[in-house]
C-alpha cells in the first residue's frame, strides 16, 4: 500500500513547520512584500513511502511560498511586581508575523 502524501519539514523563523502544497502558514516576519515569493530550506521530505533526510539530497529540494500579508500576533502582557518596595512594571508585546501560502515542493 503506497500513499501519495507529499509534505516537507521546513525551517522557518527559528521553528520547524510541516508543510504541503496549498497550506497556509504563519511565520515570524519575513522580508518582502505581499505577492513576492520566498524559498524555505527543507529539513525532511516525505514523498509517498520515500523519506529523504540526507543533506546532499535535500540541497536539491526547493520549497517555495508566496507572501500573502504581514500581520501582528495577539498582545502579550508582561507584568512585574515586587512586594513592599513600590516596584511595578507593565509592558506589552505583539509579535510581527507573515502569512504565507506554500506554492510548490520540488
Amino acid at each position: 500500500m503506497s500513499s501519495q502524501v507529499v509534505y516537507a519539514i521546513v525551517r522557518a523563523g527559528g521553528r520547524q513547520e510541516k508543510v504541503s502544497v496549498g497550506d497556509f502558514v504563519t511565520l515570524n516576519r519575513v522580508a518582502g512584500g505581499a505577492g513576492s515569493t520566498i524559498q524555505l530550506p527543507a529539513l525532511l521530505l516525505v514523498d509517498g513511502d520515500k523519506v529523504t533526510s540526507a543533506a546532499a539530497d535535500l540541497a536539491k529540494v526547493t520549497v517555495t511560498a508566496e507572501i500573502l500579508q504581514d500581520l501582528r500576533g495577539p498582545k502579550v502582557v508582561i507584568q512585574k511586581f515586587k512586594n513592599k518596595t513600590g516596584y511595578k512594571k507593565r509592558q506589552g508585546h505583539r509579535q510581527e508575523l507573515t502569512k504565507v501560502k506554500i506554492t510548490g515542493i520540488k
